[in-house]
């Protein structure tokens, strides 16, 4: 990988790349990219876990609410979840529709999009891959297959491993943080006058101002994404569930070195230049302008609600069951714990939030969450 990223580095103007180069080599680059690789990421044997890896009640829950979307509010039956990981989400929710709701499971089609070749082999394992779920590699590849796309779009933990630029204020002037290799042949940070209209136009636009010594994370590969979604959706809802920031998040003074972070082996690594290709890089997502700029494209905001909100908005209550077991290890006893863990204060749930979005549909919300006092 450092072979790799110092010929980007010496092929490019002044020798130096963008923070959002460097994470499209380290995180995707086709052979040495840390997604790419053929070694498990999720989990305890991996870098991070993700709350569709906590219990299988994380995918039952979204998959009342697919069943309601699709019977109720008359969505097309196509499920497209983007990002799909080891395939633990994607197997819940079927296995929850074929057991609870055959009807609407005899329905749809399962799409799922996963760039990783070693997830989609996992997937290939797990999944009914050919029959109910079509897998794909990217975005594009769905295009290619399908001109126009209606029914519901999921993300879980999708835009926080979109790569970014950079940028960073020093005695009054706006810099861009980029990377090039020192003498040493180690990789270092370098500053330059920032100059790109793109980033310029995005921090006017959100009307966002830094202090000094403030650095912050621009997410233009993610508008990128938004777009292309628009272009390709109609009669569609969207679920988005990430962890991120507000605008006025982040200029408190805790955000002021910004969010880009690693993880290797669940521990927190602050230096992202280090082991590249080896670790997980992850940004916090910019909510304000995930909704501004998809209400702005055509996907109508319908609301954000901090994750454990949502779940018990949903009624992931009703899947607590009645437990005599005096054995801690049963499936009654560990989904109870789970359900547990997501809902409880100071637990997973209350870093993430879900973003509700749609397109060219009227949803009676009060019919899809059972707890809508918590949502207007």
């Amino acid at each position: 990988m450092l072979d790799i990223l110092n010929e980007a580095i010496q092929s490019s103007p002044n020798k130096e790349i963008t923070y959002e180069q460097y994470m499209n080599l380290v995180l995707y680059h086709e052979e040495k990219g840390y997604y790419m690789k053929d070694k498990e990421k999720v989990g305890k044997e991996g870098d991070f876990i993700t709350s569709s890896n906590i219990s299988d009640v994380f995918g039952k829950l979204f998959a009342t609410i697919f069943h309601k979307l699709i019977s109720l509010e008359k969505i097309p039956p196509f499920i497209c979840e983007i990002g799909g990981g080891n395939g633990r989400f994607a197997k819940a929710v079927l296995d929850e529709l074929k057991d609870t709701f055959y009807d609407t499971y005899e329905k749809i089609t399962y799409l799922i999009i996963e760039t990783s070749p070693f997830h989609r082999q996992l997937q290939q394992e797990l999944l009914p891959i050919g029959k109910k779920v079509i897998q794909y590699e990217s975005l594009d590849e769905v295009k290619k297959d399908l001109s126009v796309y209606g029914g519901i779009l999921f993300s879980n933990e999708l835009f926080d491993a979109f790569p970014v630029r950079v940028i960073e204020k020093k005695k009054g002037k706006l810099f861009e943080v980029k990377i090039t290799i020192n003498k040493d042949k180690q990789l270092t940070e370098v500053l330059s006058p920032l100059s790109d209209e793109k980033i310029i136009g995005y921090l006017t636009s959100n009307h966002i101002k830094l202090t000094d010594e403030q650095r912050f994370e621009v997410p233009l590969q993610m508008l990128s994404y938004l777009n292309e979604i628009n272009q390709f959706v109609g009669n569609a809802v969207l679920f988005t569930v990430d962890y991120g920031y507000t605008n006025e998040e982040w200029q408190e003074p805790g955000r002021r070195k910004g969010s880009l972070r690693g993880y290797y082996k669940h521990q927190l690594m602050n230096n992202s230049l280090e082991r590249p290709g080896e670790m997980d890089l992850t940004t916090h997502i910019h909510f304000d302008t995930l909704i501004s700029h998809g209400s702005k494209i055509g996907l109508e905001f319908v609301k954000k609600l901090r994750q454990d909100e949502f779940l018990l908005a949903a009624g992931i209550l009703s899947f607590l069951q009645e437990n005599v077991d005096t054995n801690p290890f049963s499936e009654k006893s560990k989904q109870n714990r789970a359900i547990r863990s997501l809902i409880m204060d100071g637990g997973m749930s209350t870093a993430f939030h879900v973003v509700i979005q749609q397109k060219d549909v009227n949803i009676k919300w009060e019919k899809v969450l059972t707890l809508i006092s918590r949502m207007y």
